[in-house]
C-alpha cells in the first residue's frame, strides 16, 4: 500500500497512470500544451500528438436509466446514446450532468479518464477500438493522454465492447 501511495505522489502521476502501473500493462504517456480556447479536447489531443482522430478516444459519462455509465468513443465521431443504452441493457440514455460526472469520476471535464476513477462505473468501449493495435485515452488531466492496447483498456475497465459511436 505504501508503494501505491508513493506512485500517486510522483510528479505527473494521475490515478489513471497509477492504475496502469499497478496493473503492469504496457502504456505510453503523451503530454501536450492544452489550449483552453480549442473547441474540442479530443481533436486538440489528436492534432497535438499527430495521431489520427480515429485512434484517439474520448471518455463521456452518460446516465442510463438512472445509472452513470462511461462511454469511450473515437474523437472523430460522436456517442450514439440509444446504442449505449442498448449495450448495457438499458432503455434510455442522456448525457450526465458535468458536475456529477466530475464528482463521481474524480476528474475534470476534458480530462476524464476511463481508468482510475474515484467510483468504478460500468464502461462501454466502442468496438472500433479493436481495429487498432493501440489507442489513446485521457490520462486524467487536460493535455495528458495514455496510449495502450484496446484489449488492456477493456480488461482494466471491464468494458463491454459495442458499436456506440457514429462518424460525423
Amino acid at each position: 500500500m505504501a508503494k501505491k501511495s508513493k506512485k500517486q505522489q510522483q510528479p505527473g502521476g494521475t490515478p489513471a497512470t497509477v492504475a496502469l502501473t499497478t496493473a503492469g500493462v504496457d502504456f505510453a504517456v503523451h503530454s501536450y500544451d492544452h489550449d483552453p480556447a480549442h473547441p474540442s479536447y479530443g481533436e486538440e489531443a489528436a492534432e497535438a500528438m499527430g495521431v489520427s482522430p480515429d485512434r484517439v478516444f474520448k471518455t463521456l459519462v452518460a446516465d442510463v436509466d438512472g445509472a452513470l455509465t462511461v462511454a469511450v468513443v473515437p474523437v472523430a465521431g460522436q456517442l450514439d446514446l440509444k446504442s449505449l443504452a442498448s449495450a448495457v441493457g438499458g432503455k434510455r440514455a442522456t448525457m450526465a450532468d458535468p458536475t456529477l460526472a466530475e464528482r463521481t469520476t474524480g476528474y475534470v471535464r476534458g480530462g476524464i479518464s476511463p481508468l482510475g476513477q474515484r467510483k468504478k462505473l460500468r464502461t462501454v468501449l466502442d468496438e472500433s477500438a479493436s481495429t487498432h493495435p493501440t489507442i489513446c485515452v485521457s490520462a486524467g488531466r487536460r493535455g495528458l493522454e495514455v496510449e495502450l492496447s484496446p484489449e488492456d483498456l477493456q480488461k482494466l475497465t471491464e468494458a463491454v465492447l459495442a458499436s456506440i459511436g457514429r462518424l460525423l
